[in-house]
């Protein structure tokens, strides 16, 4: 399958090209199947990958429909529609009636699926804490910011399937 070049993007500076080795670093150290499986003994959560996923989506907003989700996860709507079934059965998530459309339903955490989210949660904080136990605080804090601050970035600014258009940006930036 042959590639093209990305259009109007300017080649990356080498400490982008630094951090953008150190994410796809941290990104597989985070994602092995040998690391899910520890963080969810931990949390004495039996999940899988994608479940968590979804858990985690829900949990950072309100109730949202199915195509939304698939959505926000990058993923194919039957997909979404699995996953939300295995966790409606294991009593993590409910459907709830949309309130802008009575036909149409949002996925919901139940009180068993907010708690699974805090059990993760925490486990990977301690995790997290483990690792970076010997940081200053204002390090952690700087860290902490600067993450945020290339979320937020990474946001407004995505690229989408056709390189060089934005997709999710503010219609106008003045």
């Amino acid at each position: 399958m042959p590639t093209e070049p990305l259009p109007d993007v300017p080649a990356a500076s080498p400490e982008v090209i630094d951090i953008e080795r150190a994410l796809t670093r941290v990104t597989y150290l985070s994602t092995r199947a040998r690391q899910h499986d520890r963080l969810m003994a931990l949390a004495g959560v039996p999940l899988d990958r994608a479940a968590v996923a979804l858990l985690r989506q829900v949990a950072d907003s309100e109730p949202l429909r199915p195509g939304e989700l698939a959505q926000r996860l990058g993923v194919e709507a039957s997909h979404v529609t699995r996953t939300v079934q295995q966790l409606q059965r294991a009593g993590y998530v409910t459907r709830v009636p949309d309130p802008d459309d009575r036909r149409a339903q949002r996925i919901q955490l139940t009180d068993a699926g907010q708690e699974a989210v805090e059990r993760i949660r925490e486990a990977g904080a301690r995790g997290m804490q483990l690792a970076l136990a010997d940081w200053q605080p204002e390090e952690l804090r700087q860290l902490a910011a600067l993450f945020h601050r290339m979320v937020d970035d990474f946001l407004t600014y995505a690229v989408d399937d056709e390189w060089g258009q934005e997709a999710d940006a503010p219609a106008a930036k003045a």
